[in-house]
């Protein structure tokens, strides 16, 4: 079974902070509040950098050694138009 994250990511020049925003049982469940989310304040400056990511329950996702340092926004989720 796969989850889908919404999450939203927001450049600190140089780091980024990324909210979660919820988990949903569909990629449609989780474009609904995506677009109300692009409306309320903070989110509304930034609405291209929601990304919802599909995630298969029970498997690890993070199978690398602990690293820390700046993220490759690029390489990560699946970044959707406002609506």
């Amino acid at each position: 079974m796969k989850v889908y994250v919404l999450q939203h990511e927001h450049d600190l020049g140089g780091s980024s902070d990324v909210k979660m925003m919820g988990i949903y049982r569909t990629e449609h469940d989780a474009v609904e509040p995506r677009k109300w989310l692009c409306k309320a304040p903070g989110f509304r400056d930034h609405p291209d950098r929601f990304s919802i990511d599909a995630y298969k329950l029970g498997q690890d996702h993070w199978t690398n050694a602990f690293a820390s340092g700046p993220v490759d926004s690029g390489k990560t989720g699946k970044h959707t138009e406002a609506a």
